[in-house]
C-alpha cells in the first residue's frame, strides 16, 4: 500500500517532532485564508448537514441493530456520553455506540501505566475494557456513527481534528490548544495518516495543525474518501 503521505501528496506532510514544536508560531497565523472566506466554509457546513441527515435516515436500521447488539450483549446504556472539547475550547456532549464496560471510565486510572500514547490522551491496543461487540465496532467505526447527530447540530464536521475528552483539554498545553481553533470532525489527516503508528500526540497535533494550514474543500474530500476506504478494510482498534 502506497503511503499515507503519498496518497496525500498535495496535502499531507509527514509530521517532525522536535523539542520545539511549542515554539511554533501560533497557528492563526498560518492557517489557510480559506478560513476567512464565507461561501468556502458555507459549503463546508452545508456539505456536512447534507450528507449527516442523509447518513442518519438511510442508515437507521443499522443504528436499530446496532443499539440492540450493544444492550444485550453488555449492561450499561446503549450510547456513551462523550465530554468533549469543540473549537475555541467550548465544551459539548458527543454520542458514541458503548463500546466498553459500564465501568469504563473508573476503570482507566487502573490501565494508565500501560498507556501507549505520549502526552495527555489514553490509548491502549486490546483494552480489557472493550466488548466483544464493542471490538467489532470499533475494528469498522461503527461506534462513532452517532457522531453524525453532532455534526447535524453544528458540534463538529465531518472532517477536522478529532475533539478531546474535557479531562485530556484541561492538561493540554498552548501548542496542543491549536488543534481546536476550527471545528473538530468525525475523521482527520490523522485517522488517514497510519493513526495506530502515531505514539506521540504532539505529533498528532502536527497533522491537526497541517490540516487547519491547508484546508480545503477538496481535501476535506481526499480525507473523506481515504477514510472509507480505511472502514472498509476494517484498520480500526
Amino acid at each position: 500500500m502506497a503511503s499515507d503521505c503519498e496518497v496525500l501528496s498535495a496535502t499531507c506532510v509527514r509530521p517532525q517532532t522536535t523539542n520545539s514544536m511549542q515554539a511554533e508560531t501560533p497557528v492563526e497565523q498560518h492557517r489557510s485564508p480559506n478560513w476567512d472566506k464565507p461561501y468556502l466554509v458555507g459549503c463546508k457546513r452545508v456539505f456536512d448537514v447534507v450528507v449527516s441527515a442523509l447518513f442518519l435516515l438511510t442508515l437507521a436500521p443499522l443504528f436499530a441493530v446496532l443499539a440492540a447488539l450493544v444492550k444485550t450483549t453488555s449492561r450499561g446504556d446503549v450510547f456513551y456520553r462523550w465530554q468533549v472539547v469543540g473549537q475555541g475550547g467550548s465544551p459539548f456532549t458527543g454520542y458514541k455506540f458503548r463500546s466498553m464496560h459500564a465501568n469504563a471510565d473508573e476503570l482507566k486510572a487502573q490501565l494508565e501505566p500501560l498507556n501507549e500514547m505520549s502526552g495527555p490522551v489514553f490509548k491502549l491496543t486490546n483494552d480489557p475494557r472493550v466488548t466483544g461487540v464493542g471490538t467489532w465496532m470499533r475494528r469498522y467505526s461503527l461506534d462513532e456513527l452517532p457522531q453524525l447527530y453532532s455534526v447535524l447540530k453544528g458540534d463538529m464536521s465531518l472532517v477536522g481534528p478529532r475533539p478531546p475528552l474535557v479531562s485530556e483539554y484541561v492538561r493540554f498545553t498552548e501548542y496542543q490548544k491549536q488543534k481546536l481553533a476550527v471545528k473538530p470532525g468525525i475523521t482527520c489527516l490523522w485517522q488517514v495518516s497510519g493513526r495506530n503508528d502515531v505514539k506521540d500526540f504532539d505529533e498528532w497535533v502536527k497533522l491537526d495543525l497541517d490540516y487547519i494550514r491547508r484546508w480545503t474543500l477538496m481535501l476535506d474530500l481526499k480525507i473523506l474518501v481515504r477514510t472509507a476506504s480505511e472502514v472498509f478494510a476494517g484498520s480500526g482498534k
